[in-house]
């Protein structure tokens, strides 16, 4: 990853101008293995800036038991957190704060009674998107049945980054199934540039051309993520992609 990025050091274009909000990001600080301070959050804000992105939605991660986060910590740190960012003269604006949470067999069980942190939740749903995310080495039974009981509570789940997910097939069932139950999917502006490998790029750009994808997210935990962002700002298909496509970003 490091090499790929140092060997082929880019100008930032603002590409992603096109997009409008990245609605999935990890800098709020020191909360998950995203950002370690606020120095970092604001140099990611700033080259994201650079980038032509106008609006942020944090996502810090719910993934019990090694991200064991709390919805009202989260939102208090939140306003400091947009109160420095503030400070600092950033023309970006911090739009909101959801979450990214893991699915578990006992997330339901763990989170009843809990209003769940949502993207672009103005009051024209239920409850709002609802960024959730699987296990990158092992899928579990009941997944689908967990995501129906969210969609009956009102959220609208989307599922981050599907690319990723070794044991997805693509073109198999569970993608399928996925749609068919009315789950948005958000694929990663970094696996279409080859950040996390090959075969995810090809993954995300099958997606893509399938026309299953309703948002792209910068997944942007760190500077190392902030300039992959760089890199693929002179992607001249990722840029065709954004302008070619109405994604969900734009609404947010």
């Amino acid at each position: 990853m490091l090499e790929f990025l140092f060997r082929n050091k880019k100008t930032p274009r603002p590409i992603f101008a096109g997009l409008k909000t990245d609605m999935h990001c990890h800098l709020l600080p020191m909360v998950d293995d995203g950002s370690k301070g606020m120095e970092e959050s604001i140099s990611c804000l700033q080259t994201m800036e650079q980038l032509g992105y106008r609006r942020v939605y944090l996502t810090p991660h719910f993934q019990y038991p090694r991200f064991d986060n709390r919805e009202e910590d989260i939102l208090r740190l939140y306003e400091d957190f947009k109160q420095q960012v503030s400070n600092a003269g950033l023309k970006i604006e911090v739009a909101g704060i959801g979450g990214e949470y893991r699915l578990d067999p006992d997330f339901l069980e763990r989170k009843k009674g809990t209003k769940l942190l949502t993207i672009g939740d103005d009051n024209t749903m239920d409850a709002g998107y609802l960024l959730v995310e699987l296990s990158l080495q092992h899928k579990f039974p009941g997944m689908l049945d967990i995501i129906r009981e969210l969609q009956q509570e009102g959220y609208v789940v989307v599922l981050a980054h599907p690319e990723r997910y070794p044991y997805l097939n693509m073109g198999g069932r569970e993608i399928a199934a996925l749609k068919e139950m009315g789950v948005l999917l958000q694929v990663n502006v970094l696996s279409l540039d080859g950040f996390y490998g090959e075969g995810v790029r090809k993954k995300a750009e099958y997606l893509l051309t399938h026309n299953y994808v309703e948002m792209l997210g910068s997944d942007t935990h760190n500077v190392l993520y902030a300039q992959g962002l760089v890199h693929a700002s002179n992607n001249r298909k990722i840029e065709k992609l954004i302008s070619n496509n109405n994604f969900l970003n734009i609404d947010l």
